[in-house]
């Protein structure tokens, strides 16, 4: 949102006051009969199409972020509120286009690549060395990573991939690379270069297009073995939980939760194996009533180990977070916990994803509606509880 509206002092104070409350309708009143002509500064239009996104009122959302653009099209922060949009609405082509603006924004300029070379645009460069590197959160990386092997094959190029430390050894098992290395270390030389999130655009990334081959990465043999025996014993199904996401995620107020609101997944033949990370894993020592949680966070070590568990366990159950999407990497069965207003990769309004044919999504019905979604799982686990207890390891289904 740029600074305040041009001869409206203290509008745009009073709108952040009611956003920060989340008191969107509120906000979107505040708002609406300064534009009740059909015109006004393109600053209060952006801020009633904040207040109708969080509304999920994203049609709307897009109109005004059209009309943004089309008046400022040097106003790069609208350019990638758009592009959101336009992926939320499953517009691969154009919202990829308008998705390369992500680096124009204040919090973004300062972690930009600087690479003195081209960067790819979906030619083939046969002979040439083209350096992939990821550029966000593990989830993006883990999301992203399975385009190398198709990139591989429409550029011909030897390809370098860079990833950050933290998934370098999953990457390694990985295809499509000719030669990896961590993100801050000295890369080979290289020819042409391309940002692992601007592979859609350059590639021209469709729906139709996914998954691709699932799954794209595997779990290390020695710690699956290690994990199974660590938690041969206890009672199927096995449920891995995750219930909070990284606290300085710019929307994890909208994403995370306390471990006391899953008190209705304690149905009774669960069991369930906590792999939350971060402050939020303590809470694991303190779980709901009537739930069987065996605590495995301060053994984990690394994905690997992640890895490893969502291997053995059924199931994983998780807010929008980056086991998430290693899950569904491994082709491992997950159920997502979505907000009203879901981030863009997730699309709108379907219990599915083509990003990963093993996960299921379940979504709040309206703005902070948890309940319902707990409800709607707690109904499909006893249905998973109550069947024939004779199989040593359950596969659940995410249909």
């Amino acid at each position: 949102m740029a600074g305040p509206a041009a001869g409206l002092p203290g509008v745009d104070q009073q709108f952040r006051s009611l956003t920060n409350a989340n008191r969107y309708e509120e906000a979107e009143a505040l708002v609406r009969p300064y534009l009740a002509s059909g015109s006004g500064p393109l600053a209060l239009w952006k801020m009633l199409a904040t207040a109708l996104r969080h509304q999920g009122r994203i049609v709307e959302t897009r109109a005004i972020q059209e009309m943004v653009v089309a008046h400022a099209p040097g106003d790069f922060p609208a350019r990638f509120d758009l592009s959101e949009t336009l992926l939320l609405l499953g517009e691969f082509e154009r919202g990829w286009r308008e998705y390369r603006y992500r680096y124009s924004l204040a919090h973004t300029t300062s972690i930009e690549r600087k690479v003195q070379r081209p960067r790819w645009d979906g030619q083939p460069i046969v002979g040439k060395t083209l350096l992939i590197h990821d550029e966000q959160g593990y989830g993006d990386t883990f999301q992203f990573m399975r385009l190398t092997r198709r990139v591989k094959e429409i550029s011909g190029a030897r390809v370098i991939l860079e990833v950050n430390a933290e998934t370098l050894s999953l990457a390694r098992r990985m295809e499509g690379h000719d030669d990896i290395i961590a993100r801050g270390s000295l890369p080979p030389a290289f020819d042409f270069h391309c940002e692992m999130m601007s592979l859609p655009m350059a590639m021209g990334l469709e729906a139709a297009d996914l998954p691709g081959p699932m799954p794209y990465l595997s779990p290390d043999p020695q710690r699956v073995a290690h994990w199974r025996k660590r938690l041969e014993g206890l009672p199927r199904p096995l449920v891995a939980l995750v219930w909070a996401g990284r606290p300085t995620h710019v929307n994890d107020a909208n994403r995370s939760l306390s471990l006391d609101q899953f008190a209705p997944l304690g149905v009774p033949g669960v069991t369930y194996v906590s792999i939350q990370k971060g402050p939020a894993e303590t809470q694991a020592m303190s779980p709901p009533a009537g739930m069987s949680l065996v605590s495995l966070s301060s053994e984990i070590r690394d994905f690997e180990d992640t890895a490893a568990i969502l291997s053995v366990v059924d199931l994983l159950i998780s807010v929008d977070s980056s086991p998430v999407h290693l899950a569904g990497a491994l082709g491992r069965p997950v159920w997502v916990m979505l907000p009203f207003v879901p981030d863009w990769r997730w699309l709108l309004g379907r219990s599915d994803t083509p990003w990963y044919p093993s996960t299921r999504l379940f979504r709040q019905r309206s703005r902070g509606d948890w309940a319902s979604v707990m409800a709607a799982m707690a109904g499909e686990l006893g249905s998973v509880a109550a069947a024939d207890p004779s199989r040593n390891e359950r596969h659940v289904s995410a249909s």
